[in-house]
Protein backbone atom coordinates (compact mmCIF):
# COMPACT_ATOMS: atom_id res chain seq x y z
CA UNK A 1 0.00 0.00 0.00
CA UNK A 2 1.10 3.53 -0.69
CA UNK A 3 -0.02 6.76 0.94
CA UNK A 4 -1.02 9.84 -1.05
CA UNK A 5 -2.71 13.14 -0.11
CA UNK A 6 -6.37 13.49 -1.00
CA UNK A 7 -8.93 16.13 -0.10
CA UNK A 8 -11.02 15.27 2.93
CA UNK A 9 -14.01 16.90 4.55
CA UNK A 10 -12.21 17.21 7.90
CA UNK A 11 -10.06 20.35 8.14
CA UNK A 12 -6.31 19.91 8.08
CA UNK A 13 -6.51 16.14 7.52
CA UNK A 14 -5.39 15.01 4.08
CA UNK A 15 -4.68 11.33 4.20
CA UNK A 16 -6.01 8.29 2.30
CA UNK A 17 -4.67 4.97 1.13
CA UNK A 18 -4.49 3.66 -2.38
CA UNK A 19 -3.48 0.19 -3.42
CA UNK A 20 -0.92 0.11 -6.21
CA UNK A 21 -2.72 -2.70 -7.97
CA UNK A 22 -6.34 -2.16 -7.02
CA UNK A 23 -8.26 1.03 -6.40
CA UNK A 24 -10.31 1.63 -3.23
CA UNK A 25 -12.76 4.41 -2.31
CA UNK A 26 -10.90 7.66 -1.79
CA UNK A 27 -13.05 9.02 1.04
CA UNK A 28 -13.77 5.77 2.86
CA UNK A 29 -16.92 5.25 0.78
CA UNK A 30 -17.12 5.91 -2.94
CA UNK A 31 -19.83 8.37 -3.95
CA UNK A 32 -21.96 7.87 -7.05
CA UNK A 33 -21.22 10.40 -9.77
CA UNK A 34 -24.88 10.88 -10.72
CA UNK A 35 -25.68 11.78 -7.12
CA UNK A 36 -22.78 14.22 -7.02
CA UNK A 37 -23.97 15.91 -10.20
CA UNK A 38 -27.55 16.22 -8.99
CA UNK A 39 -26.46 17.65 -5.64
CA UNK A 40 -23.75 20.04 -6.82
CA UNK A 41 -24.22 20.83 -10.52
CA UNK A 42 -27.77 20.35 -11.77
CA UNK A 43 -29.20 23.48 -10.14
CA UNK A 44 -27.00 25.64 -12.37
CA UNK A 45 -26.33 23.46 -15.43
CA UNK A 46 -29.69 21.67 -15.64
CA UNK A 47 -30.51 17.99 -15.29
CA UNK A 48 -29.28 17.30 -18.84
CA UNK A 49 -26.80 20.17 -19.36
CA UNK A 50 -29.56 22.30 -20.89
CA UNK A 51 -28.62 25.19 -18.61
CA UNK A 52 -30.26 27.09 -15.79
CA UNK A 53 -28.55 29.92 -14.01
CA UNK A 54 -25.50 28.86 -16.02
CA UNK A 55 -25.44 28.67 -19.84
CA UNK A 56 -26.29 25.45 -21.64
CA UNK A 57 -23.36 23.07 -22.09
CA UNK A 58 -25.08 21.50 -25.08
CA UNK A 59 -24.65 24.57 -27.26
CA UNK A 60 -20.90 24.01 -27.75
CA UNK A 61 -18.40 21.17 -28.12
CA UNK A 62 -16.38 22.38 -25.13
CA UNK A 63 -16.95 19.22 -23.07
CA UNK A 64 -15.84 17.02 -25.95
CA UNK A 65 -12.85 19.00 -27.16
CA UNK A 66 -11.34 20.31 -23.91
CA UNK A 67 -8.69 18.06 -22.40
CA UNK A 68 -9.65 16.17 -19.27
CA UNK A 69 -7.10 17.79 -16.94
CA UNK A 70 -8.41 21.27 -17.77
CA UNK A 71 -11.98 20.18 -17.06
CA UNK A 72 -10.92 18.64 -13.73
CA UNK A 73 -9.19 21.89 -12.74
CA UNK A 74 -12.28 23.88 -13.70
CA UNK A 75 -14.42 21.75 -11.39
CA UNK A 76 -11.99 21.88 -8.47
CA UNK A 77 -10.78 25.47 -8.83
CA UNK A 78 -13.98 27.00 -10.15
CA UNK A 79 -14.37 30.03 -12.41
CA UNK A 80 -15.18 32.77 -9.95
CA UNK A 81 -15.34 35.47 -12.63
CA UNK A 82 -18.08 33.49 -14.38
CA UNK A 83 -19.98 32.70 -11.21
CA UNK A 84 -18.83 29.09 -10.82
CA UNK A 85 -17.60 28.30 -7.28
CA UNK A 86 -14.66 25.95 -6.58
CA UNK A 87 -15.48 22.44 -5.37
CA UNK A 88 -12.06 21.45 -4.04
CA UNK A 89 -13.38 21.40 -0.47
CA UNK A 90 -16.10 18.85 -1.26
CA UNK A 91 -14.69 16.79 -4.13
CA UNK A 92 -11.38 14.99 -4.52
CA UNK A 93 -9.58 14.65 -7.82
CA UNK A 94 -10.90 11.16 -8.52
CA UNK A 95 -14.48 12.36 -8.06
CA UNK A 96 -13.85 15.37 -10.30
CA UNK A 97 -12.54 12.99 -12.97
CA UNK A 98 -15.66 10.87 -12.57
CA UNK A 99 -17.77 13.98 -13.11
CA UNK A 100 -15.94 14.69 -16.37
CA UNK A 101 -16.86 11.21 -17.63
CA UNK A 102 -20.47 11.73 -16.56
CA UNK A 103 -20.69 15.16 -18.20
CA UNK A 104 -19.31 13.80 -21.47
CA UNK A 105 -21.79 10.93 -21.40
CA UNK A 106 -24.75 13.30 -20.96
CA UNK A 107 -23.36 15.62 -23.63
CA UNK A 108 -23.02 12.79 -26.16
CA UNK A 109 -26.47 11.39 -25.38
CA UNK A 110 -28.29 14.71 -25.64
CA UNK A 111 -26.52 15.73 -28.85
CA UNK A 112 -26.86 12.35 -30.53
CA UNK A 113 -28.80 12.49 -33.78
CA UNK A 114 -30.43 9.11 -34.56
CA UNK A 115 -29.64 7.64 -37.95
CA UNK A 116 -32.28 7.33 -40.64
CA UNK A 117 -34.73 4.71 -39.40
CA UNK A 118 -35.40 3.31 -42.88
CA UNK A 119 -31.78 2.76 -43.94
CA UNK A 120 -31.47 -0.27 -46.23
CA UNK A 121 -29.26 -1.66 -48.96
CA UNK A 122 -30.13 1.12 -51.41
CA UNK A 123 -29.37 3.93 -48.95
CA UNK A 124 -26.39 6.07 -49.93
CA UNK A 125 -23.90 7.15 -47.28
CA UNK A 126 -21.42 9.98 -47.66
CA UNK A 127 -18.11 9.86 -45.81
CA UNK A 128 -15.43 12.53 -46.03
CA UNK A 129 -13.62 10.49 -48.67
CA UNK A 130 -16.11 8.17 -50.38
CA UNK A 131 -19.79 7.74 -51.12
CA UNK A 132 -20.97 4.19 -50.55
CA UNK A 133 -23.95 1.94 -49.97
CA UNK A 134 -24.35 -1.19 -47.90
CA UNK A 135 -25.27 -4.63 -49.13
CA UNK A 136 -26.48 -7.50 -46.98
CA UNK A 137 -24.40 -10.63 -47.57
CA UNK A 138 -26.01 -13.09 -45.14
CA UNK A 139 -28.74 -12.82 -42.50
CA UNK A 140 -29.96 -15.16 -39.78
CA UNK A 141 -26.67 -15.64 -37.92
CA UNK A 142 -26.52 -16.18 -34.15
CA UNK A 143 -24.22 -13.48 -32.72
CA UNK A 144 -21.40 -13.61 -35.29
CA UNK A 145 -18.06 -12.82 -33.63
CA UNK A 146 -15.26 -13.15 -36.20
CA UNK A 147 -14.97 -13.42 -39.98
CA UNK A 148 -12.19 -14.50 -42.36
CA UNK A 149 -11.74 -15.93 -45.85
CA UNK A 150 -10.11 -19.01 -47.34
CA UNK A 151 -8.17 -18.85 -50.62
CA UNK A 152 -11.10 -20.38 -52.53
CA UNK A 153 -13.29 -17.43 -51.54
CA UNK A 154 -15.29 -19.16 -48.80
CA UNK A 155 -16.00 -17.01 -45.76
CA UNK A 156 -15.80 -18.49 -42.26
CA UNK A 157 -17.84 -17.00 -39.41
CA UNK A 158 -17.71 -17.89 -35.73
CA UNK A 159 -20.97 -17.68 -33.80
CA UNK A 160 -20.53 -16.94 -30.12
CA UNK A 161 -22.62 -19.87 -28.87
CA UNK A 162 -20.10 -22.31 -30.36
CA UNK A 163 -20.62 -22.91 -34.08
CA UNK A 164 -18.39 -22.27 -37.09
CA UNK A 165 -20.33 -21.40 -40.26
CA UNK A 166 -19.34 -21.36 -43.92
CA UNK A 167 -20.59 -18.85 -46.49
CA UNK A 168 -20.11 -19.93 -50.11
CA UNK A 169 -21.05 -17.75 -53.08
CA UNK A 170 -23.07 -15.49 -50.80
CA UNK A 171 -25.08 -18.35 -49.30
CA UNK A 172 -24.90 -19.71 -45.76
CA UNK A 173 -24.25 -23.44 -45.61
CA UNK A 174 -27.17 -24.96 -43.68
CA UNK A 175 -24.92 -27.15 -41.51
CA UNK A 176 -22.10 -25.76 -39.34
CA UNK A 177 -18.65 -27.32 -39.24
CA UNK A 178 -18.79 -30.35 -36.96
CA UNK A 179 -16.20 -31.26 -34.32
CA UNK A 180 -15.64 -27.74 -32.96
CA UNK A 181 -14.50 -27.88 -29.31
CA UNK A 182 -17.02 -27.24 -26.54
CA UNK A 183 -17.09 -23.61 -25.41
CA UNK A 184 -18.14 -21.72 -22.28
CA UNK A 185 -21.03 -19.77 -23.75
CA UNK A 186 -21.98 -17.44 -20.92
CA UNK A 187 -21.73 -13.67 -20.64
CA UNK A 188 -18.83 -12.54 -22.83
CA UNK A 189 -17.50 -16.10 -23.21
CA UNK A 190 -17.97 -18.35 -26.21
CA UNK A 191 -16.43 -19.17 -29.58
CA UNK A 192 -14.43 -16.05 -30.37
CA UNK A 193 -11.76 -15.48 -33.02
CA UNK A 194 -10.94 -17.50 -36.13
CA UNK A 195 -7.81 -16.72 -38.17
CA UNK A 196 -6.10 -18.56 -41.03
CA UNK A 197 -2.36 -19.11 -40.98
CA UNK A 198 -0.59 -16.67 -43.34
CA UNK A 199 0.49 -19.74 -45.36
CA UNK A 200 -2.91 -21.41 -45.18
CA UNK A 201 -2.85 -22.26 -48.89
CA UNK A 202 0.12 -24.56 -48.19
CA UNK A 203 -0.50 -25.86 -44.66
CA UNK A 204 -4.27 -25.59 -44.13
CA UNK A 205 -4.03 -24.44 -40.51
CA UNK A 206 -6.87 -22.44 -38.94
CA UNK A 207 -6.62 -20.92 -35.47
CA UNK A 208 -9.48 -20.65 -32.99
CA UNK A 209 -9.73 -18.68 -29.75
CA UNK A 210 -12.51 -19.66 -27.39
CA UNK A 211 -13.56 -19.70 -23.74
CA UNK A 212 -12.56 -23.13 -22.50
CA UNK A 213 -14.86 -24.63 -19.81
CA UNK A 214 -13.57 -26.72 -16.90
CA UNK A 215 -14.35 -27.46 -13.26
CA UNK A 216 -12.21 -26.61 -10.27
CA UNK A 217 -11.46 -28.84 -7.27
CA UNK A 218 -14.81 -27.92 -5.72
CA UNK A 219 -16.77 -28.77 -8.86
CA UNK A 220 -17.45 -25.17 -9.82
CA UNK A 221 -17.49 -24.15 -13.49
CA UNK A 222 -14.41 -22.13 -14.43
CA UNK A 223 -12.96 -21.03 -17.76
CA UNK A 224 -10.13 -19.23 -19.55
CA UNK A 225 -9.36 -18.33 -23.13
CA UNK A 226 -7.68 -21.12 -25.09
CA UNK A 227 -5.94 -21.08 -28.50
CA UNK A 228 -6.03 -24.15 -30.75
CA UNK A 229 -5.38 -24.83 -34.38
CA UNK A 230 -6.91 -27.41 -36.69
CA UNK A 231 -8.03 -28.09 -40.23
CA UNK A 232 -11.35 -28.44 -42.00
CA UNK A 233 -11.80 -31.65 -43.92
CA UNK A 234 -15.13 -32.90 -45.29
CA UNK A 235 -16.95 -30.16 -43.34
CA UNK A 236 -15.40 -31.33 -40.07
CA UNK A 237 -12.83 -29.81 -37.68
CA UNK A 238 -9.90 -32.24 -37.50
CA UNK A 239 -6.21 -32.52 -36.50
CA UNK A 240 -6.66 -30.15 -33.55
CA UNK A 241 -3.55 -29.02 -31.65
CA UNK A 242 -3.41 -26.88 -28.51
CA UNK A 243 -1.32 -23.76 -29.13
CA UNK A 244 -1.79 -22.08 -25.74
CA UNK A 245 -3.71 -22.90 -22.60
CA UNK A 246 -3.54 -21.46 -19.09
CA UNK A 247 -2.59 -23.85 -16.25
CA UNK A 248 -5.68 -25.51 -14.78
CA UNK A 249 -5.11 -23.82 -11.41
CA UNK A 250 -5.40 -20.40 -13.09
CA UNK A 251 -8.86 -21.01 -14.56
CA UNK A 252 -11.40 -18.59 -13.07
CA UNK A 253 -15.12 -18.34 -12.47
CA UNK A 254 -17.08 -15.48 -14.02
CA UNK A 255 -18.43 -14.46 -17.41
CA UNK A 256 -16.39 -11.42 -18.46
CA UNK A 257 -13.18 -10.21 -20.11
CA UNK A 258 -11.91 -13.14 -22.17
CA UNK A 259 -10.42 -11.07 -25.02
CA UNK A 260 -9.57 -12.43 -27.60
CA UNK A 261 -8.12 -11.59 -30.99
CA UNK A 262 -5.34 -13.21 -33.03
CA UNK A 263 -2.86 -11.49 -35.35
CA UNK A 264 0.18 -12.74 -37.27
CA UNK A 265 3.16 -10.51 -38.02
CA UNK A 266 5.25 -10.62 -41.19
CA UNK A 267 7.48 -13.33 -39.70
CA UNK A 268 4.45 -15.51 -38.87
CA UNK A 269 4.71 -15.01 -35.12
CA UNK A 270 1.30 -15.44 -33.52
CA UNK A 271 0.04 -12.67 -31.22
CA UNK A 272 -3.14 -12.94 -29.17
CA UNK A 273 -4.83 -10.97 -26.39
CA UNK A 274 -6.32 -12.29 -23.15
CA UNK A 275 -8.61 -10.18 -20.93
CA UNK A 276 -8.09 -9.95 -17.17
CA UNK A 277 -11.31 -11.92 -16.49
CA UNK A 278 -12.67 -9.25 -14.16
CA UNK A 279 -9.72 -9.50 -11.75
CA UNK A 280 -8.14 -6.08 -12.09
CA UNK A 281 -5.04 -6.68 -10.00
CA UNK A 282 -4.05 -9.79 -11.97
CA UNK A 283 -3.30 -7.70 -15.06
CA UNK A 284 -0.18 -6.44 -13.27
CA UNK A 285 1.07 -9.88 -12.17
CA UNK A 286 3.47 -11.35 -14.74
CA UNK A 287 3.11 -14.80 -13.15
CA UNK A 288 -0.61 -14.90 -14.03
CA UNK A 289 -2.01 -15.34 -17.55
CA UNK A 290 -4.87 -12.83 -17.69
CA UNK A 291 -4.63 -9.19 -18.75
CA UNK A 292 -1.79 -9.84 -21.20
CA UNK A 293 -0.89 -9.88 -24.90
CA UNK A 294 1.17 -12.90 -25.98
CA UNK A 295 3.67 -13.79 -28.69
CA UNK A 296 4.29 -17.36 -29.85
CA UNK A 297 5.63 -19.32 -32.76
CA UNK A 298 2.79 -20.52 -34.97
CA UNK A 299 3.04 -23.98 -33.42
CA UNK A 300 2.88 -22.68 -29.84
CA UNK A 301 6.59 -22.72 -29.03
CA UNK A 302 7.98 -19.83 -26.96
CA UNK A 303 10.25 -17.49 -28.98
CA UNK A 304 13.68 -17.25 -27.40
CA UNK A 305 13.73 -13.46 -27.78
CA UNK A 306 10.45 -12.80 -25.93
CA UNK A 307 10.92 -10.02 -23.35
CA UNK A 308 10.23 -12.08 -20.20
CA UNK A 309 11.61 -15.43 -21.33
CA UNK A 310 14.45 -15.42 -18.79
CA UNK A 311 12.45 -14.18 -15.78
CA UNK A 312 11.48 -16.80 -13.21
CA UNK A 313 8.57 -14.66 -12.00
CA UNK A 314 6.96 -14.21 -15.43
CA UNK A 315 5.19 -16.30 -18.05
CA UNK A 316 7.62 -16.50 -20.98
CA UNK A 317 4.98 -16.02 -23.69
CA UNK A 318 3.97 -12.54 -22.47
CA UNK A 319 4.64 -9.63 -24.84
CA UNK A 320 2.89 -6.80 -22.93
CA UNK A 321 0.74 -6.53 -19.80
CA UNK A 322 -1.55 -4.28 -17.76
CA UNK A 323 -4.48 -4.84 -20.15
CA UNK A 324 -8.16 -4.89 -19.17
CA UNK A 325 -10.00 -6.53 -22.06
CA UNK A 326 -8.42 -6.22 -25.54
CA UNK A 327 -11.05 -6.68 -28.25
CA UNK A 328 -9.16 -5.79 -31.42
CA UNK A 329 -5.64 -6.66 -32.62
CA UNK A 330 -4.07 -5.81 -35.97
CA UNK A 331 -0.71 -5.04 -37.55
CA UNK A 332 -0.39 -1.83 -39.53
CA UNK A 333 0.79 -2.93 -43.01
CA UNK A 334 2.93 0.13 -43.72
CA UNK A 335 4.87 0.07 -40.44
CA UNK A 336 4.52 -3.42 -38.98
CA UNK A 337 3.35 -1.87 -35.69
CA UNK A 338 0.81 -3.74 -33.57
CA UNK A 339 -2.38 -1.93 -32.54
CA UNK A 340 -5.10 -2.96 -30.10
CA UNK A 341 -8.50 -1.68 -29.08
CA UNK A 342 -9.38 -2.27 -25.45
CA UNK A 343 -12.64 -2.26 -23.54
CA UNK A 344 -11.98 0.10 -20.68
CA UNK A 345 -14.27 0.73 -17.74
CA UNK A 346 -17.08 3.26 -18.15
CA UNK A 347 -15.68 6.15 -20.20
CA UNK A 348 -12.25 4.62 -20.74
CA UNK A 349 -12.12 2.64 -24.02
CA UNK A 350 -8.66 2.79 -25.58
CA UNK A 351 -6.64 2.48 -28.76
CA UNK A 352 -3.13 1.31 -27.90
CA UNK A 353 0.11 0.96 -29.81
CA UNK A 354 1.47 -2.33 -28.47
CA UNK A 355 5.20 -2.54 -27.79
CA UNK A 356 7.27 -5.32 -26.29
CA UNK A 357 7.64 -5.45 -22.50
CA UNK A 358 5.43 -2.40 -21.91
CA UNK A 359 2.94 -2.00 -19.07
CA UNK A 360 -0.36 -0.48 -20.18
CA UNK A 361 -1.36 0.49 -16.68
CA UNK A 362 -4.63 -1.20 -15.82
CA UNK A 363 -5.88 -0.72 -13.12
CA UNK A 364 -3.27 1.71 -11.77
CA UNK A 365 -4.21 4.33 -14.35
CA UNK A 366 -7.36 4.74 -16.41
CA UNK A 367 -9.51 7.45 -17.98
CA UNK A 368 -12.68 5.62 -16.95
CA UNK A 369 -14.79 5.09 -13.84
CA UNK A 370 -16.67 2.13 -12.37
CA UNK A 371 -19.93 1.18 -14.06
CA UNK A 372 -21.79 2.08 -10.87
CA UNK A 373 -20.64 5.67 -11.24
CA UNK A 374 -17.92 5.65 -8.57
CA UNK A 375 -14.26 6.60 -9.18
CA UNK A 376 -11.56 4.00 -9.77
CA UNK A 377 -8.51 6.19 -9.32
CA UNK A 378 -7.47 9.81 -9.70
CA UNK A 379 -4.53 8.80 -11.91
CA UNK A 380 -4.63 8.90 -15.68
CA UNK A 381 -0.85 8.78 -16.06
CA UNK A 382 2.15 7.53 -14.11
CA UNK A 383 5.81 7.04 -14.86
CA UNK A 384 6.64 3.73 -16.51
CA UNK A 385 3.05 3.14 -17.67
CA UNK A 386 1.96 3.50 -21.30
CA UNK A 387 -0.64 6.03 -22.38
CA UNK A 388 -3.35 5.13 -24.89
CA UNK A 389 -2.91 6.80 -28.26
CA UNK A 390 -6.61 7.68 -28.03
CA UNK A 391 -9.28 7.09 -25.40
CA UNK A 392 -13.01 7.46 -25.92
CA UNK A 393 -15.56 8.98 -23.54
CA UNK A 394 -18.36 7.90 -23.62
CA UNK A 395 -17.21 4.33 -24.22
CA UNK A 396 -18.42 3.03 -27.61
CA UNK A 397 -17.44 -0.56 -26.62
CA UNK A 398 -14.79 -0.88 -29.30
CA UNK A 399 -14.24 -4.33 -30.80
CA UNK A 400 -12.57 -5.76 -33.91
CA UNK A 401 -10.26 -3.59 -36.00
CA UNK A 402 -8.87 -3.70 -39.54
CA UNK A 403 -6.37 -1.70 -41.57
CA UNK A 404 -8.04 -1.38 -44.95
CA UNK A 405 -5.91 -2.93 -47.69
CA UNK A 406 -8.33 -3.13 -50.65
CA UNK A 407 -8.52 -1.15 -53.87
CA UNK A 408 -12.23 -0.30 -53.99
CA UNK A 409 -11.87 2.63 -51.57
CA UNK A 410 -8.50 4.14 -52.53
CA UNK A 411 -8.73 7.12 -50.16
CA UNK A 412 -9.28 4.75 -47.24
CA UNK A 413 -6.21 2.63 -47.89
CA UNK A 414 -4.15 2.27 -44.72
CA UNK A 415 -6.90 3.73 -42.52
CA UNK A 416 -7.84 1.83 -39.37
CA UNK A 417 -11.48 0.80 -39.07
CA UNK A 418 -12.81 0.27 -35.55
CA UNK A 419 -16.09 -1.45 -34.72
CA UNK A 420 -18.36 -0.52 -31.82
CA UNK A 421 -21.00 -2.51 -29.95
CA UNK A 422 -22.68 0.03 -27.65
CA UNK A 423 -21.83 2.85 -30.07
CA UNK A 424 -23.47 0.91 -32.92
CA UNK A 425 -21.18 2.31 -35.57
CA UNK A 426 -18.04 1.87 -37.63
CA UNK A 427 -15.26 4.37 -36.96
CA UNK A 428 -12.58 5.38 -39.48
CA UNK A 429 -9.29 6.36 -37.86
CA UNK A 430 -6.38 7.98 -39.69
CA UNK A 431 -2.97 7.23 -38.17
CA UNK A 432 0.18 9.14 -39.11
CA UNK A 433 3.49 8.46 -37.40
CA UNK A 434 1.87 6.53 -34.57
CA UNK A 435 -0.64 9.31 -33.80
CA UNK A 436 -4.32 9.63 -34.64
CA UNK A 437 -4.84 12.66 -36.86
CA UNK A 438 -8.50 12.20 -37.86
CA UNK A 439 -11.59 10.23 -36.85
CA UNK A 440 -14.90 9.77 -38.60
CA UNK A 441 -17.99 7.86 -37.44
CA UNK A 442 -19.72 5.91 -40.20
CA UNK A 443 -23.05 4.05 -40.22
CA UNK A 444 -24.26 5.40 -36.88
CA UNK A 445 -26.96 3.16 -35.36
CA UNK A 446 -26.43 0.38 -37.93
CA UNK A 447 -26.40 -2.20 -35.11
CA UNK A 448 -23.90 -3.75 -32.69
CA UNK A 449 -20.81 -4.09 -34.90
CA UNK A 450 -18.47 -6.84 -33.69
CA UNK A 451 -15.91 -7.36 -36.48
CA UNK A 452 -14.58 -5.75 -39.64
CA UNK A 453 -12.43 -7.18 -42.43
CA UNK A 454 -11.24 -6.37 -45.94
CA UNK A 455 -12.74 -8.92 -48.31
CA UNK A 456 -10.88 -10.50 -51.24
CA UNK A 457 -13.09 -8.38 -53.52
CA UNK A 458 -11.77 -5.17 -51.91
CA UNK A 459 -15.03 -4.35 -50.14
CA UNK A 460 -15.23 -3.75 -46.39
CA UNK A 461 -17.21 -6.42 -44.51
CA UNK A 462 -18.89 -6.03 -41.11
CA UNK A 463 -20.23 -8.64 -38.69
CA UNK A 464 -23.27 -7.32 -36.82
CA UNK A 465 -24.08 -8.98 -33.50
CA UNK A 466 -27.68 -7.89 -33.37
CA UNK A 467 -29.21 -8.34 -35.81
CA UNK A 468 -26.95 -11.29 -36.62
CA UNK A 469 -25.80 -10.67 -40.17
CA UNK A 470 -22.87 -9.86 -42.44
CA UNK A 471 -22.97 -6.69 -44.54
CA UNK A 472 -20.44 -5.08 -46.85
CA UNK A 473 -19.67 -1.52 -47.94
CA UNK A 474 -19.67 -0.97 -51.70
CA UNK A 475 -18.51 2.25 -53.38
CA UNK A 476 -21.19 4.17 -55.24
CA UNK A 477 -19.91 4.42 -58.80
Amino acid sequence: MLTRPVRNLLPMIRLALVCVLMSIPVNGQARNVATLYNEMCASCHGNNLEGGSAPSLLATDTLRTTDELSLVHTILDGRIEQGMPPFEATLNKAEARALVVYLREIHAKERHQPARANAHDSTLYQSREHQFRIETVVEGLNEPWSICWLPDGQMLVTEKHGTLRVISDGKLDPEPISGIPEVFNQGQGGLLEIAPHPNYAKNGWLYLAYSDPAKDSLGRVVSMTKIVRGKIRAHRWVDEQTIWQAPSEDYLSGRVHFGCRIAFDQDNYLFFAHGERGRQEMAQDLALPNGKIYRLHDDGRIPEDNPFVNRADALPAIWSYGHRNPQGLAFEPSTGQLWSTEHGPRGGDELNLIRRERNYGWPIITYGINYNGTPITEFTAKGGLEQPVVYWTPSPAVCGIEFYTGKEFPSWKGNLFVTALAGKHLRRVVIVGGQVTEQEVLLQDIGRVRDVATGPDGYLYLALNRPGKIIRLIPND
